[in-house]
């Protein structure tokens, strides 16, 4: 009698990747492989830099890079340091409690952040 024993174990097929369909061995809440997760938040991310003014967004990316963005609620809204570093305002992808974002006229640099940053959560 012939026996071979499978040294290798391998990991069960959980699901399929929603994007490319390959096979996914561990479990995702978002249905997409890692490479897959990078590529959709990329396209999301250049779909919501797309609507508003380049240096509005350059604001933006400035104030992510200083780390003046602070997650307060489940990364829906944040708490953000004025360019001063005196106040600080609540800030949501939606709205704002800084000068510009009550004027409500363009959305600030604070919920551009903010729109930037729950696209990536």
């Amino acid at each position: 009698m012939n026996t071979t024993t499978n040294t290798t174990a391998e990991k069960p097929v959980i699901g399929h990747c929603l994007r490319c369909g390959r096979a996914l061995r561990v479990p995702t809440t978002d249905g997409y492989g890692p490479k897959c997760r990078v590529k959709v938040r990329e396209a999301a991310r250049a779909e919501v830099v797309a609507q508003y003014k380049p240096h509005q967004v350059a604001k933006a990316e400035e104030l992510l890079e200083q780390g003046g963005l602070i997650p307060l609620r489940a990364n829906r809204v944040f708490l953000a340091v004025s360019s001063d570093g005196a106040t600080a305002y609540k800030t949501h992808r939606a709205a704002c409690t800084c000068p510009a974002g009550i004027k409500g006229q363009h959305p600030c640099k604070h919920r551009i952040a903010a729109h930037i940053l729950s696209l990536a959560a």
